[in-house]
């Protein structure tokens, strides 16, 4: 068993036993992948203040989000395609954030399906949506999430339209797929991930197949898929879906003062500030230097959480500090699945944990309620002044 300290770590091991295609697809950003890129490095732009002679037993990082108790202010965001980094992948990473005390969040791109998640979970999970053109699915996707108690609705307002990714169109990983040879090459080398997928039933899009009409297999699922992603998402829709839903809403991809204040209109209970992990808008300004001047347009209205970019509990600590509520890891627990199956989530989020916990104290805090923006050193006009 190698020795994990860091989530770096679970990336080298994700990248040496999932396929090529299948790392590239998680490790990947649109166009020049700037966004991509800058999401990372800006949180490293941020310093803590150090601070001694405090009483640093009794720590906690408990909170709540979204009303939900949560053992640290972070959720699984929802991955696509989760159960091709791992045979069963949304059931093993569901697993582990469950018993460690944090939310999943199942994509409607997942392999594993609502119900099959559900069948192997004991509370509940959030679940997230991408509107489609066809109401009838639309309906009954919503539908279904309500049946497997589905404890939150994460609705995605940032992929209308599929940004360009270069490495998944050289690998084939487009609609139709088209692998390349090198690619199933690689594939072959990948053994025990291949035995693994043998092994499960869970081999394509669960929440998809079977449920969209004239989608019955993965050639007319690709078809489907290609047609429809609703370019027409407006806020009169997303006020439409609020109430079909009738539970907790939280929007995803918030990026501007503006739309935040659009969220807050049609009555969301939380908002992402995002920009899809840097796999939509290239160019677009990373999500924690867009974090304070929404929480200063609308954090006493609602909910203001973060993703893209997030690789460390520093990173968490940081945004909390800033004023985040929430604070979601994707590609952080995604290196875990790829590396280690279940245990490589449940991996992820203590190495993310510990690192909270133990920066937390030696910033002089010994609850993560009590962070605030006094232990950050942040540069001067951090968030721009763009003209």
């Amino acid at each position: 068993m190698p020795v994990i300290t860091n989530i770096d770590d679970l990336k080298r091991l994700h990248k040496k036993r999932t396929p090529k295609m299948f790392y590239d697809y998680c490790e990947s950003g649109a166009w020049t992948e700037q966004t991509f890129r800058e999401n990372v490095t800006d949180f490293d732009k941020i310093r803590l203040r150090q601070r001694i002679a405090v009483d640093m037993e009794g720590r906690s990082t408990a909170t709540q989000m979204i009303g939900q108790d949560v053992s640290m202010p972070v959720a699984l965001a929802p991955v696509g395609l989760t159960g091709m980094q791992r045979a069963d992948g949304e059931i093993k990473a569901a697993k582990a954030a469950e018993k460690f005390g944090v939310p999943f969040t199942l994509s409607t791109m997942s392999i594993c399906s609502i119900e099959e998640v559900d069948k192997h979970t004991t509370k509940p999970f959030w679940f997230q949506l991408y509107v489609m053109r066809d109401q009838d699915f639309l309906e009954g996707i919503i539908q279904r999430a309500k049946d497997a108690k589905v404890s939150a609705l994460v609705l995605t307002l940032d992929l209308q339209i599929l940004g360009q990714r270069h490495k998944d169109l050289k690998n084939g990983l487009s609609v139709p797929l088209r692998p390349t040879l090198p690619n199933i090459a690689n594939l072959a080398t990948k053994w025990q991930w291949g035995l693994e997928m043998l092994a499960t039933k869970n081999k394509s899009f669960g929440n998809i197949v079977g449920h969209a009409k004239g989608v019955s297999n993965m050639g007319s699922l690709f078809t489907w898929t290609a047609e429809q992603f609703d370019p027409r998402l407006d806020w009169d829709k997303i006020k439409k879906i609020k109430e079909m839903w009738g539970g907790p809403l939280i929007l995803k991809g918030i990026l501007d003062e503006e739309d935040a204040r659009r969220a807050v209109d049609v009555g969301a209970d939380a908002i992402i500030v995002s920009n899809h992990g840097g796999r939509q808008l290239d160019g677009a300004l990373s999500s924690i230097r867009r974090l304070e001047p929404i929480i200063a347009a609308v954090g006493d209205q609602v909910e203001v959480h973060i993703d893209s970019g997030i690789r460390s509990g520093q990173d968490v600590l940081k945004a909390t500090a800033m004023g985040a509520t929430g604070t979601y890891i994707g590609r952080a627990y995604i290196y875990g699945l790829g590396a280690m199956g279940e245990a490589g989530v449940t991996k992820a989020l203590e190495v993310i944990h510990k690192e909270l916990d133990m920066s937390m104290a030696l910033c002089g805090r010994r609850n993560i309620n009590d962070v605030d923006r006094d232990i950050l050193l942040v540069p001067e006009d951090f968030a721009g002044r763009w003209a």
